[in-house]
Formats: structure tokens, sequence, C-alpha cells
């Protein structure tokens, strides 16, 4: 059989493409860390062009894709992705990013990192941080099944038939079951034993496969492994150098494969009869047609690439040889071809005189210039391929640290408890360090709301230091990317990257006000002028934007970005001042579909300036009164613009003309707040959550504490508080929900004290919220307040 050569490379994404599809041979779909999901439109085949469109943008990573075909009532069929901000979205092929989705799927905790779609396409099946995995049902889009047990992530699903699911995940530390099969109703199954590493990718073995097996399993120790379903280890094949994080079939019977050594491998019975290597760190997924047999890669140099077998489907020569050139030019870390003895390697008359052994060999060859190159085995060809030369990774010292008979560049220790032994943290520079931070968590059992900060310190701590790339200052890269399109709340932040936890010291009472100013400012403005022009097309011009109101835009980008980061002199800027009438006048005018930039920039006033809390129109409306006015809070259908008005509410405690209009408002602002966090979505509930932290800070403060008022506005908080506590299934919300509990009760509140012991209601929700969510800080915060309420 002829080998896959090129057919296109795909290059618009931003950031890593972390998953693909390939429905038909006319559409390819990709999710990226850039916060967008791109539909790839076949427009000619030979030579093979795309088209690109995007279909949707986020607010943070896309790590999962798939595609539900064809249906009733929609005859293109579906495309369902899901990433960190925990939301699985299903969106027609066709739909614009701004369109409302056909369905947001809300129920996971935590980082979707797995979607599969059922052979029939009637149930959607999600994998997550959180530990579970959830069956949806397409057309109803609600969760039919919720499969527990993991006590781990789950990083793989696979909708095998309409009576079984198979889910993998990370290996609890006292046992290898990894691998569990469920029913679709949720009825646990069994496990299967055999893999004690994590699993990261599944996938249907065609039926007559040679070793008789009817999935597949792969994952961090580079092993496939073929299985029946009854848990009988039928096979296993062995080629990768490093971890597999993507597997799929071929309509031919063959699997393919892709993972951290550069490489898409495609398997014939138990032979691998194809390598292609990648000039990336990572091949993160891969998909094939049913149709046709091409298959797609999605990797970590931001592209997605298709092959072919058949000619006329294949690209130029030009671009092929122009591939092929990027695979030999490219840089291979030293720390992932491992401990290289310079002076034993062979010489490049090596080449001519042996022949590899298997596909995808791969060797060493110190060249005449003295430089260290790579030299991949090719079945086909029957010859060697240069497929890069070895190098030190860019911001490493070259020396190495052993842990547990490793080397690495750096072994970190970490304190997370007073009184106890540093936690080790090892990384090599060809790592990622999301991977090597959520590897850390794991293995130490601790909160994965950990990550974040965990990758931030190893990227500051190792000076953001890029294999193949130039390094960036940690300080001002975008760790989404350079990503032009508009995400609310989300930006490269200046702000220095927190540290880690240094232990547990007493959590109560929260004593300093919560803010939430992140932003890409460029883009909020960008995003405010498309939506100009498009008011414009439409004939909205009473609504539309003149140009001194374009310049007022313009003209507030930079006081307001010196405002957030912290560099800014006053607090009243004429800039800024005008920049509220602005927001004023478009919250007030344009339709409730397009507000979203503009709360954004709401939301950043609040912090930047004491305008805001300031601002009267000529009719004494405050900005409170716009807000009520525009219906931002009766939209319940439009969640993030209720989140971002939230946040601006949370935002105000940074002045002091903030924080006391918040504490003369708090009786309209309460009412609104509190009739929308009957909703799933966790960021609306973090940033409620957010606020009432803020709230308890000011009310039990010196100037308030003895007021009467703010006791009886203390006790209706606590009451919301508690019902949020009790329905909430997200951590962050939790935790931020009883911090603000016990902060209230921590500032010897004894009236507020006396009524919560009175009543259970509050020990009931402590009790739930230690029982579902079983976090140390969770267990730590509910053990002091429950000493607060023992005194």
């Amino acid at each position: 059989m002829t080998d896959f050569k090129l057919s296109a490379s795909l290059e618009e994404h931003d950031d890593d493409v972390r998953g693909v599809a390939f429905p038909h041979p006319k559409l390819v779909l990709s999710a990226s860390r850039d916060a967008t999901v791109r539909a790839w439109k076949l427009l000619k085949q030979e030579p093979p062009q795309y088209d690109c469109s995007i279909s949707s943008h986020g607010s943070s990573f896309i790590n999962a894709i798939a595609y539900v075909p064809p249906i009733k009532g929609f005859p293109d069929g579906l495309i369902v992705s899901g990433g960190k901000d925990t939301i699985i979205e299903v969106r027609e092929p066709g739909s614009e990013p701004d369109q409302d989705a056909e369905a947001l799927l809300l129920g996971h905790a935590h980082n979707v990192c797995a979607l599969d779609v059922g052979p029939d396409g009637r149930y959607i099946v999600s994998g997550s941080w959180d530990s579970s995995a959830r069956v949806w049902s397409v057309g109803r889009w609600e969760c039919d099944a919720l499969l527990e047990g993991h006590q781990g992530s789950v990083w793989a699903v696979l909708a095998y038939d309409e009576e079984t699911i198979i889910t993998g995940k990370y290996p609890s530390r006292c046992a290898d079951q990894s691998i569990r099969i469920f029913s679709p109703t949720g009825k646990f199954l069994h496990t299967i034993k055999g893999s004690s590493d994590v699993v990261r990718a599944l996938c249907r073995v065609s039926p007559g496969h040679a070793s008789g097996a009817e999935f597949a399993s792969a994952g961090n120790d580079g092993i496939i492994r073929l299985w029946k379903l009854d848990g009988t280890q039928v096979g296993k094949l062995s080629g990768h150098e490093s971890f597999i994080y993507s597997l799929t079939s071929l309509p031919s019977g063959e699997l393919i494969s892709s993972g951290e050594d550069r490489t898409l491998r495609i398997w014939n019975g138990d032979e691998c009869v194809q390598t292609i290597t990648h000039p990336a760190l990572s091949v993160w997924g891969v998909a094939a047609c049913s149709e046709n047999g091409d298959i797609v890669s999605g990797a970590s140099d931001k592209k997605v690439r298709v092959f072919s077998r058949v000619k006329e489907r294949q690209a130029v020569p030009e671009v092929i040889r122009a591939f092929e050139n990027s695979v030999k030019s490219s840089s291979i870390p030293k720390q992932q071809v491992g401990d290289v003895q310079k002076e034993k390697l062979p010489g490049p008359d090596f080449l001519q005189q042996k022949s590899g052994t298997k596909e995808g060999q791969v060797i060493m060859i110190k060249e005449d210039d003295g430089s260290i190159g790579a030299f991949q085995w090719s079945q086909g060809a029957q010859s060697w391929m240069s497929v890069g030369t070895v190098v030190d990774a860019v911001g490493s010292s070259g020396t190495k640290t052993d842990y547990l008979g490793k080397d690495y560049d750096f072994v970190f220790d970490v304190d997370i408890e007073d009184g106890k032994p540093p936690l080790k943290l090892p990384y090599s520079l060809s790592q990622n360090p999301y991977e090597a931070a959520t590897k850390f968590i794991q293995d130490n059992e601790l909160p994965v709301t950990y990550l974040d900060q965990v990758a931030n310190f190893i990227t500051t701590n190792t000076q953001g230091a890029t294999l193949g790339q130039s390094s960036q200052d940690p300080a001002t890269s975008d760790p989404l990317g350079t990503e032009s399109r508009y995400r609310p709340g989300e930006s490269a932040s200046n702000a220095p990257t927190p540290p880690l936890p240094s232990g547990r010291p007493k959590i109560l009472p929260q004593t300093t006000y919560l803010s939430i100013k992140t932003a890409n400012l460029h883009t909020i403005r960008k995003k405010i002028e498309e939506l100009n022009e498009q008011l414009s097309r439409e004939g909205e011009g009473n609504a539309a934007l003149v140009d001194p109101q374009l310049l007022a835009l313009e003209r507030m980008m930079e006081p307001l970005e010196q405002s957030l980061t912290g560099s800014a002199g006053a607090k009243v800027d004429k800039r800024l001042t005008d920049g509220v009438r602005l927001v004023a006048e478009i919250l007030s005018t344009w339709p409730a579909g397009q507000l979203l930039p503009a709360l954004d920039l709401l939301r950043l006033l609040a912090v930047a300036t004491s305008s805001l809390a300031n601002y009267r129109s000529r009719d004494g409306i405050t900005f409170l009164d716009v807000l009520v006015e525009s219906k931002v809070f009766e939209h319940r259908d439009r969640p993030n613009n209720i989140m971002l008005a939230v946040r601006t509410f949370s935002n105000l405690f940074e002045t002091p003309e903030g924080r006391d209009f918040a504490d003369e408002e708090f009786d309209t602002i309460h009412t609104l707040v509190e009739g929308s966090t009957d909703t799933s979505n966790r960021n609306l509930t973090i940033a409620v959550t957010t606020l009432y932290v803020n709230y308890a800070i000011l009310f039990t403060s010196s100037s308030h504490s003895s007021q009467q008022r703010a006791i009886a506005r203390s006790k209706m908080l606590m009451d919301h508080l508690i019902q949020i506590i009790q329905n909430t299934i997200d951590s962050e919300a939790v935790y931020r929900g009883l911090v603000a509990v016990g902060t209230l009760l921590g500032r010897n509140n004894k009236e507020l004290q006396q009524a919560a012991k009175s009543s259970d209601n509050l020990q009931k929700a402590l009790d739930k919220a230690e029982q579902r969510l079983k976090e140390p800080r969770i267990k730590a915060v509910v053990g002091e307040i429950s000493a607060l309420l023992v005194r």
C-alpha cells in the first residue's frame, strides 16, 4: 500500500491545535488553545485548497472536538466542542460565531478534555478533569447519565456502541484500574486492568483486525494496547518514544496514533508501516475520514495538516518538499532523545552502510560539522530520512538533575503544607508546562484548581523557555496566544504570576477585596468597532457611534491600560470620564446581543476610575440605572452579559467611591444578583460569590460592623450564600461562598453567629460541601467556619 503524503497544511490557528475531526471529504474541523473552533471547507481538489471560517470562539482553551452526523433537523450535522471553561458547545457547521449556539451543555466542574459521539448520533459522551464522564442526549440536550467512580481525570472517552461506553483516566495511586466500561444509562459494568499509566486515547478497532481486538487504548507509556470488551488484552504495539495523545482507525482497518514524539504513525496489524514526523513538539490529535481514508493531524506548531495516499489529493511537489524540509530543519530538544554520548555516535557513512530494523526507528549521527543529526528509517522508501538536529533547549543550562531515576532540567521544591516536607516538581523543557503541572497535581492528590498556578510557576521559573522558538518575557506573553477574536474577560495579563500555595495558613476572615481586571483592550475595542459597523450596515444609524464617540473610545485605551497595570496616577482622568459616558450610551441604545464588549469595558472602568461610581446623566441616572433599563439582568438567555455586570459590581470595591456606591445601592444590586444565580453557568456563579466576599468584607469592617443595617444585610447575604453552597457543584464557586460566610461570621458578629447556630441550614450546607467536594481547601475553610459556630 502506498505511503501517505501531505495534502494540505492549514495555517490560521494562533496556538496549539488540540483536537481535530474529519466528518467527510469536504470538511475538516479543528479546536485550539487559541479558544477557537475552525471549519475548513474544501474548495478545490487538485491541488487541495481549503477555506477557513471560525465556527466558535470561547473564553479559554478548547481541547476537544467531535461531530454529530446529519440527523433530523440538522442536515449538516453538528459540531461539538469543549475545553477549559467547562462548557460543551453545540453548533451547526454553517453558523456564525456570534450567533447563539444550538445548545450549551452545562454540568462539568472542570476542564472538558474528551468528547465522542455515539455511532448513530443519538448521544454525546464527555470526559473531564472533574473525575466524571457524562452522557448527553442529542436534541433534548440534557445530561442523561453521570459516569462516576473514576477518582481521577477522565482523559479519554469512547462511545463504542449503543450499549457500551469506555472511559480512560489517570489511574489511582494504589491500583492499575484505568479503563472502565459503562452502559449509556450510567450503569458501571466492569474495570479493565493492565495499564498502570495514564490512558489518554481510546478508539474502536475495525472488525476483522488480525488481533481480534475490539478497541485500543494508549497513553503515557507510549504503548498501544489491543483489547476485547471483556478485558482480555490481545495485542500490544510498540514504537512511540513518548506519550501517545490520540488514536483512530482507518476504513482499511489500520490504526493511526500520534503523540509527544512528534510523530503520526500508521499500524497495519502489529506492524508500524509508516511514520510521519512533524516539525513540532507534539502531535496532539489525529482523525480519519471514513469515506476516503485521508487523515488529519493537529500539532503544537499551530497547524492542521491533511495527508492522503491518493496522488490526486496530494499537494503539489513543492509544498510536499517544503514540509519535508521543515522537518529536516527542525530542532529536537536534547531532553527528548535522552542521554546522547556524542563521541560514541557513528558518522554519516553509517546511513549508507546500515538499514533500519523497523519503520520509524530513529538513530543519532555525528555530522561532519560536529552537530548531532536525527534520522528516521522509512520502510517504504528503504532509506534514512533526516528529521532534525538535536540541540540544547532554549533557556536550559545544559545540566541535569536526577529524580526517581530520570534526568530533568529542573526539580523544584514546592511547599504545600506547613510542617511537612516539600513536594518535588520535576520538569524538563521538552515538556508542556500544563502536562507537567497536571501530572504533579494528580501524583500528589492536590486540588485541580492549582493547575494554572503550577503551570505559571513552571513557566516563570524556567524563564518562559519555549523549545524551537525564541524565549518570551513570561510577564508579557499571552498564555492563549495572539488570537484576535474577542474573548470577554480573558487576556494576556501583565500582572505577575501568582506564587504557588506556600502552606495552609488561617483563611478567615478575608480582608482584601477581590477584583477581576485582566483584559485584552485591543480586542475589546476592535469588537466594538466591528459591531458598530454592523449597526451602520443594518440601518441602525441612531444607535451607531459617530466619529467623536469613536475617538473617545480610542482615547480611553491608554489611561485604562495604565490603570489596569498599576502605572496610572490619579483615579480621575477626563479620558476615562468620557469613556464612562460612552459606555453608558452604548448600553442604553445597542441591542442586547451586542452589549458584551461594552459590559467588559464597564467592568474595567469600575477598577480604573471613580468616575463610574460618580457618573450621573443630565437626568440624574446612574450607571446602575442604565444596567436596569437595558434589561441586562432580564435576558437570562445571555448569562455572559449578566456575569460581566456582576463583575462590575465586584470591581467597584477597588475605589472608596465605588465602595460607597455599592453600599448605598446594596438593595438594588442584591435584588438583581439574587435573581440571576439560578443557573449552571460557572463563571456567573463565581462572579456572584466574589461579589459576596467583597460585601462580607465591607459589612464586617470597623466602619460598618456595629451598624444594625449592616447586620441585617449580612443576614440576607448569609441566606443566599447557604443556597449557593448547597446547590452549586463548582468547587471554586463553593469555596468563595464559604469564604464569604466565614468572613461574615469571623469578625465577632455575635448576632449573626447566634442566628447561624439557631438554624441547622448552614451546618447542613457545610456538611454537603465537604462530602461532595473533597478538596483540602474546602475542608480547611469548613473547619474554620465550624469552629466559629461552636464558640
